[in-house]
């Protein structure tokens, strides 16, 4: 084999090769970055989530352990702490998750709590059913509900 002809076949890439190679390999970057992005954007979603179930809970527990009927005969109760019946819990709005005193609770001050208690019959038996919407301004709206009968 001469010389002339091993240089004939070990050519190097051309410029539209080369310009192609890095188009392609831009528009794969690209896709990565964007899922990356993605990703990072969301990863406290399930953190978000996590805590306004916590909330809807602990809200529905206090609400549920409460009296089904008035024991003091004194309705709308405006203080947090001489709620002392289901039924006072109608209406009730907290902006910021707040414990059973009322006292703010520190980190959850974006949310907003909201509690509707309504009279229904659940297999023939009078009960109250009450429900807990938890919202958050990243669109998080979850709304979880109990019964309390009188027992």
């Amino acid at each position: 084999m001469s010389i002339t002809t091993c240089r004939g076949h070990n050519r190097g890439f051309t410029l539209i090769e080369l310009v192609i190679s890095m188009v392609v390999v831009s528009i794969a970057l690209v896709g990565v970055l964007m899922v990356m992005n993605y990703t990072v954007r969301h990863s406290a979603d399930p953190m978000l989530q996590h805590q306004a179930v916590a909330i809807a809970e602990s809200y529905l527990e206090e609400i549920l352990l409460r009296s089904y009927a008035d024991p003091d005969g004194t309705d709308g109760e405006a203080d947090r702490n001489l709620l002392d019946d289901v039924d006072d819990y109608d209406g009730w709005t907290d902006v910021g998750a707040r414990d059973q005193e009322g006292t703010a609770i520190a980190g959850l001050e974006s949310y907003t709590v909201s509690v509707s208690v309504s009279d229904t019959v659940l297999n023939t038996v009078a009960c109250k059913k009450v429900t807990v919407t938890v919202g958050h301004p990243t669109g998080i709206n979850l709304t979880l509900s109990g019964y309390r009968t009188n027992y």
